[in-house]
């Protein structure tokens, strides 16, 4: 597996995970809407860790610079 993501997204998609978890800890989002955005932050954690997103894979996208 190849990496696909560069330092940018990886901090986006921690920001915004995190940005689902105070919502969902402060009672601003509950029912189906939470487990939803509960399922978008814990793939998008994962994803940020292993920098390698399946969905960029079959479009040849890569937000990693260059060398």
């Amino acid at each position: 597996m190849k990496k696909n993501m560069g330092s940018t997204d990886k901090i986006i998609r921690i920001a915004i995970a995190i940005l689902i978890a105070i919502l969902y800890f402060t009672n601003t989002i509950s029912g189906t809407l939470a487990v939803v955005l509960g399922a978008f932050a814990v793939i998008f954690i994962l994803t940020s860790f292993i920098s390698f997103c399946p969905l960029y894979a079959p479009f040849g996208i890569s937000t990693r610079k260059k060398i």
